[in-house]
C-alpha cells in the first residue's frame, strides 16, 4: 500500500493483544538463544546459499551413512537443517512485519513533528501578544536549545 497520511490508533486493548500475540510467538520458540558478538563472531555463518549445501548434504549424509563415523548423529543433522529451514522462513516474515513497523513509525513520527512544528510556530507567534504562553513557547523551544549550540556539518568538517 501506498504511503498516505496515516490516520490509526491502538486502543490498549490491542495493545495488550498483540502483546500476549507475541509472547505466545515466543512460548512457541523456547530454544531460542542469545548470542555474544563474541560468540557469533565465532560460528560458522550459514547464509542462503548455503541452506542449498546443507540440505544436500543432509542427502549425502542420509544416502551414505556407512561413510560417516559411528559417533555423527545424522538425525541431528536433519533436526537442525529442517529448524534452520522453517526458522528462514519465518525470519523473512518476521523481518517484513518489523520493517512495516518501523516504516509506519517513522511516518507517523514524522506526521506528529511536522504538525507539532506548526503548533510550536503558532505559540512562538503568538506568544508575542497573548499572555501566558510565553511559558509554553520556552517549554517547546527546550527541544532546540542544544541543536543551536552544535556545529554545523560544514563548520564541523563532516
Amino acid at each position: 500500500m501506498a504511503y498516505q497520511n496515516i490516520t490509526a490508533s491502538l486502543s490498549p486493548q490491542d495493545i495488550q493483544e498483540i502483546r500476549a500475540a507475541l509472547q505466545k510467538v515466543q512460548q512457541k520458540l523456547p530454544f531460542l538463544v542469545t548470542l555474544s558478538a563474541e560468540e557469533r563472531r565465532k560460528l560458522v555463518k550459514m547464509g542462503d546459499k548455503s541452506l542449498a549445501f546443507v540440505n544436500n548434504s543432509v542427502t549425502a549424509a542420509q544416502s551414505n551413512r556407512e561413510i560417516l563415523p559411528a559417533t555423527f548423529d545424522v538425525d541431528e543433522l536433519v533436526r537442525d537443517y529442517q529448524l534452520a529451514a522453517a526458522l528462514t522462513e519465518l525470519l523473512i516474515s518476521i523481518q517484513q512485519l518489523s520493517e512495516q513497523v518501523d516504516d509506519t513509525l517513522m511516518a507517523v513520527g514524522s506526521e506528529a513533528m511536522t504538525s507539532s512544528l506548526t503548533v510550536y510556530d503558532y505559540v512562538k507567534t503568538a506568544s508575542k501578544k497573548t499572555p501566558g504562553l510565553k511559558t509554553v513557547a520556552e517549554l517547546l523551544g527546550e527541544r532546540f536549545k542544544a541543536i543551536k549550540g552544535r556545529p554545523t556539518k560544514a563548520a564541523s568538517g563532516s
